[in-house]
């Protein structure tokens, strides 16, 4: 077997989904010139990478390299789904090469006007990037690590060729490592942000059960499109002021954050308590934004039950307004990186 077949446990890294039906999928092969079907199971979410370490195990798909699953001594820190399901409400995607909105998708750059397909057609605007969609190609998986790459292609509104490398760590002391570098391979500069989408859970029925506390000095007001409508404005005195830890009883939020506090080591840090543990997301100085999401907007069956918590290289629309907003010239690169750990709620 070709050692690169072979998965972190020594198996073969096959694409298999507990309940997933097989579907017939045309072979190339022929036989005397009759065309035969071969019976393949291939999940939605294709290869799924395992990594573990300590009391930590994730689950990496090759569908965009998002986070499918994360738990704790089995304990779940994200909500997960099927590897035969596609990300719910971009439940762990990495959002790149821009995270949330671009207003109507539109953008302009370095003398051109671009128009991105328009991904969130309820609001006419184009959300979350491309290459959570694409298939990205394994470069190196060891049994806490895994490393998956997305080969640069143009594409519509998007004439760019930046190759992105993801790389997921477990470490059963500090939790969930991810670190994400662009480069840029084309000719020409490019525009670029990236994001990530996970949904915290402390285990609590809802998050109204749950205390959160926010870094972030900061609030973007946005139209009801989510577009910003103006400049950040102060939180003190409002309901995205949580400084200081409290419960999230009766506040919907679907806001984009700055202003950032940071410790010694310069992160920064979101914690969400309850349920006797404290599940925190942490974003290096490359993270100048973040969104988080109490999920009002969603089914009733996901409303509320988990916290998306978004740490964004720029705002909505930076590909239209330039916030934050990166360029990477031609063999330029730039790395990004932020994680999740547990701790229990005396962290004191």
């Amino acid at each position: 077997m070709d050692p690169a077949q072979v998965g972190a446990t020594g198996g073969p890294q096959v694409p298999a989904s507990p309940g997933c039906t097989e579907r017939p999928v045309p072979d190339v092969a022929s036989v005397a010139g009759v065309r035969m079907l071969i019976a393949m199971t291939i999940p939605l979410t294709g290869t799924q990478y395992e990594i573990e370490s300590g009391g930590y195990r994730a689950t990496v798909t090759e569908l965009g390299a998002g986070l499918r699953n994360l738990t704790f001594d089995s304990t779940p820190l994200v909500i997960g789904y099927e590897a035969d399901e596609l990300p719910p409400h971009a439940a762990g995607e990495l959002l790149t090469p821009w995270p949330n909105r671009v207003d109507r998708g539109r953008y302009a750059f370095e003398g051109h006007d671009y128009q991105l397909a328009l991904s969130e057609p309820a609001t006419g605007n184009a959300i979350h990037g491309l290459t959570r969609w694409m298939p990205w190609v394994r470069v190196a998986h060891d049994p806490d690590e895994v490393t998956l790459r997305c080969v640069p292609h143009g594409q519509q509104g998007y004439p760019f060729a930046v190759q992105t490398d993801a790389t997921y760590r477990v470490d059963g002391e500090s939790g969930l490592h991810v670190s994400v570098t662009a480069t840029n391979k084309g000719s020409q500069p490019a525009p670029w942000g990236a994001g990530a989408h996970p949904y915290l859970t402390a285990g609590t029925p809802t998050v109204d059960d749950c205390e959160l506390e926010l870094p972030a000095g900061q609030w973007l007001p946005v139209d009801d499109r989510l577009i910003p409508a103006g400049p950040p404005r102060d939180v003190a005195g409002t309901d995205f002021d949580f400084s200081t830890p409290r419960k999230l009883t009766g506040s919907r939020l679907d806001t984009a954050l700055t202003g950032l506090r940071r410790e010694a080591d310069g992160l920064a840090w979101v914690r969400l308590s309850g349920g006797g543990r404290t599940v925190a997301l942490w974003m290096d100085t490359a993270s100048a934004w973040l969104q988080v999401f109490t999920g009002d907007s969603l089914e009733p069956a996901k409303r509320r039950v988990a916290l998306a918590v978004e740490p964004m290289t720029c705002p909505p629309n930076a590909f239209a307004s330039g916030d934050s907003l990166i360029v990477l010239q031609p063999r330029e690169s730039v790395s990004w990186r932020w994680g999740i750990k547990i701790f229990p709620n005396d962290r004191s």
